[in-house]
C-alpha cells in the first residue's frame, strides 16, 4: 500500500517536472490563428532566414530539449517503467472503453458542427451548401455501428475534398493530416484483422502530430496573423513581448506535437501538457475553441491512456538519448522547408496576396469587398484619406437626405439609413486601406460585416413592400 501510494506521488512529480513546464512555455500557443484574425494564404510569407537566425526560436529549440532530455533520462531509469505503470493503473478505468469514448466524442463533434451549420470541419471553413451539415449529421450516426465506420471515415475525407475546392490545397494541409489520422482509426477500429485494428491508435496519434506541427509553422512564417489575437489578449503572452513570445510559442507547439511520435512516456506526457493546453485555452477563446479543436482533445485523451509500449518507427533513434535533438531539429528542418518550398510551388516567390479572409466574418473578402460597387472602387482609388473621406460624404449626403424627406416615418427611417449605413461601411473601408491602428482595424471590419447585415434587412423591407430601393 505505501509503495503504491508512494508510485503515484512519483508519476505525478514526474508529469509535472516535464509535462507542466512545457505547458506553460506555450500555454496559448496552440489556438489556429486563422479562426480569430484576418489570413491571406497566398501572401508571401516572410523570408525562412528570419525564423532560422531568431534568438527566441532557438531559445525556445533549447528549453524544449531540456525537457525532452530529462523526459528520456526518467524514461531510461528504473523510474521510467514504474512511472509508465502508474500512468496504467491511473487510466485503468477508461482504457476498457476507450474505443467507445473515442467514438463518441468524433460523433458528438459532428453533431455540434451540425447544430452550428455552415462550416465543413472547422469555424474558419465556411459553406454555403445546405447539405454539407446533413453530411455530417450522417457522419456521426455511421459511427455508432463498426459495419458502418468506414462510410463514416470516408464521408470526413469527403467533407475535406468540398473544402479543398473552396479553400485550396495549402490552406488544408493541416487538416489533411487530421482528417486522414480521424478517419484512418475510425477504418482500422472496425477492422476484422487483429494486426490492422492494433495500429488505430498510433495512426490517429499520428495524424494529430503531423497536424500541429504543420500549423505551429504559421507563427514562423506569418508572425502578424498573431498580432490581431496578442493585441486582444495580452495577458497569453506572460509578459513577453510578442516578438519573443510567438517563435518560442511556435516552437513550443511543434515539439509537443513531435513529442507525440517519440517513446512511450515522452508522447504521454506530451498529450497531457496539450490537453492541459487546450482545455485552459477555453475560457478566453470560448466554446468555438473547445468544439473545434474536440478531435485533437479526445485523441490527447487516447495517448495519455494508451498503454502500449512499442516504437514502430526508427525505434533505435528514439532509443538512444542524441535521438532527441537529432529528430527534433531534422522534423523542424523537414516542416520549415516542406513549408515554404510548397507554398513557392503553389503561389511562386513573390505569393499571391489572394482574398484577406475572417473566420469571424463569414464569406467576406476583406481584400476586395469593394469589387461589386463601381463607386466605392472609384473612391478607393484616390490617392488620400483625406480625398477618400470626402467622397463618401458627398456620396452618402444627397440620399439620405432625400429618403428622410418622406412622409411615412418609417419608410424614412429605412431609406435615410441605407445610405447612412453605407457610408459607414465606405468609412471602414478607407481605414482599412489607409489605416494603420490594429483596433481600428478590428472595428472596421466588425462594422462592415453589422452594417451590411442591415442593410439587406432594411431593403428586404423596402422590397416587400414595393418601395424604390436608395441608390
Amino acid at each position: 500500500m505505501v509503495v503504491s501510494a508512494f508510485f503515484r506521488r512519483l508519476t505525478r512529480f514526474a508529469v509535472a517536472a516535464t509535462a507542466l513546464p512545457l505547458a506553460l512555455v506555450c500555454l496559448p500557443a496552440h489556438a489556429h490563428v486563422k479562426w480569430f484574425a484576418p489570413y491571406a494564404v497566398g501572401a508571401s510569407p516572410q523570408p525562412v532566414g528570419l525564423t532560422l537566425t531568431n534568438t527566441w526560436f532557438w531559445t525556445g529549440v533549447a528549453l524544449v530539449l531540456f525537457f525532452f532530455l530529462l523526459a528520456r533520462l526518467i524514461e531510461r531509469s528504473d523510474a521510467g517503467e514504474k512511472i509508465l505503470r502508474g500512468l496504467d493503473r491511473a487510466s485503468n478505468p477508461l482504457w476498457g472503453r476507450l474505443d467507445d469514448f473515442v467514438r463518441l466524442v468524433i460523433a458528438a463533434f459532428f453533431v455540434a458542427i451540425f447544430t452550428v451549420g455552415g462550416t465543413y470541419l472547422t469555424p474558419e471553413m465556411h459553406t454555403r451548401h445546405e447539405w454539407v451539415p446533413w453530411l455530417q449529421l450522417l457522419i456521426a450516426a455511421l459511427i455508432f455501428s463498426r459495419r458502418t465506420q468506414p462510410l463514416a471515415a470516408a464521408g470526413i475525407i469527403v467533407l475535406w475534398l468540398l473544402a479543398l475546392r473552396d479553400y485550396g490545397l495549402f490552406h488544408l494541409l493541416d487538416y489533411l493530416a487530421l482528417c486522414v489520422g480521424v478517419a484512418g482509426y475510425l477504418a482500422l477500429e472496425a477492422s476484422a484483422r487483429p494486426q490492422w485494428r492494433e495500429r488505430r491508435f498510433e495512426v490517429l496519434r499520428w495524424g494529430i502530430a503531423i497536424a500541429l506541427m504543420w500549423s505551429s509553422v504559421e507563427k514562423f512564417a506569418y508572425p502578424d496573423w498573431f498580432y490581431p489575437v496578442i493585441e486582444e489578449r495580452p495577458y497569453l503572452t506572460f509578459v513577453m513581448s510578442r516578438d519573443t513570445f510567438i517563435p518560442m510559442a511556435g516552437v513550443a507547439e511543434f515539439t509537443l506535437g513531435f513529442g507525440l511520435i517519440w517513446t512511450p512516456l515522452v508522447r504521454r506526457f506530451s498529450a497531457i501538457a496539450l490537453f492541459v493546453i487546450f482545455m485552459v485555452a477555453v475560457y478566453p477563446f470560448g466554446r468555438i475553441d473547445l468544439i473545434g479543436h474536440a478531435l485533437i482533445l479526445v485523441t490527447m485523451v487516447a495517448v495519455a491512456a494508451d498503454r502500449t509500449r512499442e516504437n514502430h518507427f526508427l525505434p533505435k533513434l528514439k532509443q538512444a538519448l542524441t535521438g532527441v535533438p537529432a529528430g527534433l531539429v531534422t522534423a523542424l528542418l523537414i516542416f520549415i522547408a516542406g513549408y515554404w518550398g510548397l507554398h513557392t510551388m503553389i503561389y511562386g516567390v513573390e505569393g499571391r496576396a489572394g482574398p484577406v479572409r475572417d473566420a469571424r466574418f463569414p464569406g467576406m473578402d476583406l481584400n476586395d469587398i469593394t469589387s461589386a460597387d463601381p463607386s466605392a472602387t472609384a473612391m478607393l482609388a484616390l490617392p488620400t484619406a483625406q480625398e477618400a473621406n470626402h467622397a463618401v460624404m458627398e456620396r452618402m449626403d444627397g440620399p439620405m437626405m432625400e429618403g428622410m424627406m418622406h412622409p411615412d416615418p418609417d419608410v424614412a427611417f429605412a431609406l435615410g439609413m441605407v445610405p447612412h449605413h453605407q457610408g459607414a461601411i465606405d468609412m471602414s473601408m478607407i481605414v482599412l486601406k489607409f489605416g494603420k491602428d490594429p483596433q481600428n482595424q478590428r472595428l472596421a471590419r466588425e462594422i462592415i460585416q453589422e452594417q451590411q447585415h442591415q442593410i439587406d434587412q432594411m431593403r428586404e423591407w423596402l422590397r416587400q413592400r414595393n418601395i424604390p430601393q436608395p441608390p
